[in-house]
């Protein structure tokens, strides 16, 4: 039986949400921002993942693909590509989200500064990176 891309869809966005909140919820010296951080930037990502193989395994056509804008926009005339694609923003957002709350507390980085990098990295990935970079260079990245 297929995955449903609706059903997968609506439960990804609620584990991805409930990892976010434990991102923001968390501040970096709290007794159990360590367990947060590990679940919601590891365990929840890979939950994800997992999805989106099952995903991919049961509503791959064969057709479309990444050689050009076409062919991806062909890929998610499926709706459970789609719901694929979308699982894997999901997931690698919040594995990266999980990684800046990581190192920004081990930077000891003000969590009044961290969360707004979070939710620009939950909205719009890059721009949440590129966020945290430009508030930490030179220890950030490294």
């Amino acid at each position: 039986m297929l995955l449903d891309p609706d059903l997968s869809f609506k439960l990804a966005n609620g584990a991805a949400l409930f990892g976010w909140l434990a991102l923001a919820c968390s501040p970096g010296g709290a007794r159990w921002a360590p367990l947060a951080r590990r679940v919601a930037g590891r365990w929840l990502p890979l939950v994800l993942a997992t999805l989106y193989v099952a995903l991919l395994a049961t509503h791959w056509r064969g057709q479309g693909g990444f050689g050009s804008l076409a062919a991806v926009r062909a890929l998610f005339e499926v709706p459970g590509a789609l719901a694929a694609g979308w699982v894997h923003y999901l997931a690698f957002d919040l594995f990266v989200g999980g990684w800046i709350a990581t190192r920004a507390a081990e930077l000891r980085m003000s969590h009044l500064l961290l969360v707004p990098v979070l939710l620009l990295t939950f909205m719009l990935g890059p721009i949440g990176l590129l966020s945290f970079a430009i508030l930490k260079p030179r220890e950030a990245l490294s």
